[in-house]
């Protein structure tokens, strides 16, 4: 069976930044840089964005373009005789269905809150105990969250049936124009609010002299750095299987990291000049998007549009990691089983539905229920995600790249070269050896004594 490729480099990096642009760039990133002390945590966290994202994307890159397979194959195809480098194809296909076990619902709750600001469903004077009545309502009720739930999983899958350009590419490429266009609206719109420039600073300049814990800050700007990328579950590796050699691949993960970083720098300067100009407080934590800015939008003058317009940029902005992840699922059973595109998503369609439903019912009906260390059932899916299975399994995908026990640096290196761009010099080996490792293994460490 011919490979799908994509129609055009543009393409390419409008899908692959769509996976990494989700809930991590838009909900994730402005509330922990509003608790780690705002443009200090900005500052940290695109260092270590340069220093271990990038590299690790370039690498979960080169084994999708060398193999023209998904992760399983494409490990047993570059892997040296009787080792067992592919068992790892199988985790990362088992981390994007757990991923889609939460995300799925999160992007519910986005497609939610857009359709009540565009019917009108908030208005202007409601108190802030209403307005968090709103979000406790729609997680009360298992009809309302499964349906906007299956809402995101059907449309979802519908798109990925049409095969990667008709489908994925194409919505990927209107979607994530759109979102861009939307999100430059919100943050002129934010700019113009009055206090916006208390907001701007406290985000964008470091202080130096806050009270702020720096050694949470450097932790939290790891994560942040490492997750946004949605890095090792293949989630990369799969869109790598679909290139063109024309350029090199640091060329192309620049290109992401830019693309992905705009968004959630975007994100930021869009929530915090909304925060200062009336009075909320920027250390809402979670909460931020769904009980904090709705509380500023009924308050805000035009604030129905804007309100719509926010959350209509939310479900792009998650919207487009779904159909990302769900093609890497696709691609694999297709690759490793044989299946057909339609039998594939078909069978894949009802077991993402049946997954997801652990998560809907874990705030009401099964909301007694705790798994990991109190934690409720999203949170502890989450917690197996991010904490475990992303920093463990790039890891993996570097110690393949780097050692002479897996794929080895000079097939890494030779891989990530080809093309026109920049290029991985030879002395930098060292470096991805063992700086790379030990940032990882300090995530790692860190997500296990958390738990």
């Amino acid at each position: 069976m011919k490979r799908d490729t994509f129609q055009s480099r543009i393409g390419f990096i409008l899908v692959a930044a769509g996976c990494a642009i989700g809930i991590g760039n838009v909900w994730r990133f402005p509330y922990v840089a509003g608790q780690n002390g705002g443009g200090l945590f900005v500052a940290v966290y695109l260092l270590f964005l340069l220093l271990m994202g990038l590299p690790v994307l370039t690498m979960e890159l080169a084994v999708g373009r060398a193999s023209k397979l998904s992760a399983v194959r494409a490990y047993e195809k570059l892997e040296p005789k009787g080792s067992k480098w592919h068992l790892h194809g199988w985790i990362a296909l088992l981390g994007n269905y757990m991923l889609m076990m939460y995300y799925t619902t999160v992007s519910g709750w986005m497609l939610s809150y857009f359709v009540r600001f565009a019917c009108g469903r908030f208005t202007a004077g409601m108190g802030s105990e209403e307005i968090s009545g709103v979000f406790a309502s729609l997680l009360s009720s298992p009809t309302e969250m499964t349906l906007f739930m299956a809402v995101i999983v059907i449309a979802g899958f519908l798109v990925c049936s049409r095969s990667l350009q008709k489908g994925l590419e194409k919505v990927s490429r209107f979607m994530m124009s759109a979102l861009l266009v939307l999100i430059l609206i919100l943050v002129v719109h934010s700019f113009f609010l009055p206090g916006a420039s208390q907001g701007i600073r406290f985000y964008l300049l470091p202080d130096f002299s806050s009270t702020y814990d720096i050694g949470s800050i450097i932790t939290s700007a790891m994560n942040q750095a490492f997750f946004t990328l949605s890095l090792g579950i293949g989630a990369m590796e799969i869109f790598g299987s679909y290139m063109n050699e024309d350029h090199t691949l640091v060329s192309e993960g620049i290109q992401i990291c830019l693309l992905d970083t705009f968004v959630a720098v975007c994100s930021g300067l869009i929530i915090f000049p909304a925060c200062f100009s009336y009075g909320i407080s920027v250390n809402a934590g979670p909460g931020l998007i769904f009980e904090t800015l709705p509380h500023v939008f009924v308050n805000m003058t035009g604030g129905r549009l804007w309100g719509t317009l926010f959350f209509m940029f939310m479900t792009f902005a998650s919207f487009s990691t779904v159909i990302a992840v769900f093609e890497n699922i696709i691609s694999t059973c297709m690759d490793t089983f044989g299946w057909s595109r339609k039998k594939t998503v078909v069978i894949n369609l009802v077991i993402v539905l049946i997954t997801s439903m652990p998560c809907v019912l874990g705030y009401n009906v099964w909301k007694h229920i705790h798994l990991i260390n109190g934690r409720d059932i999203l949170d502890s899916e989450d917690f197996i995600v991010s904490n475990l299975l992303l920093p463990s399994g790039s890891l993996v995908y570097l110690l393949f790249c780097v050692t002479l026990y897996g794929w080895g640096f000079e097939n890494y290196r030779n891989e990530a070269n080809r093309g026109k761009g920049i290029r991985i010099p030879d002395w930098l080996k060292w470096y991805f050896r063992i700086v790379v490792p030990i940032m990882i293994l300090v995530i790692l460490i860190q997500g296990l004594i958390q738990a």
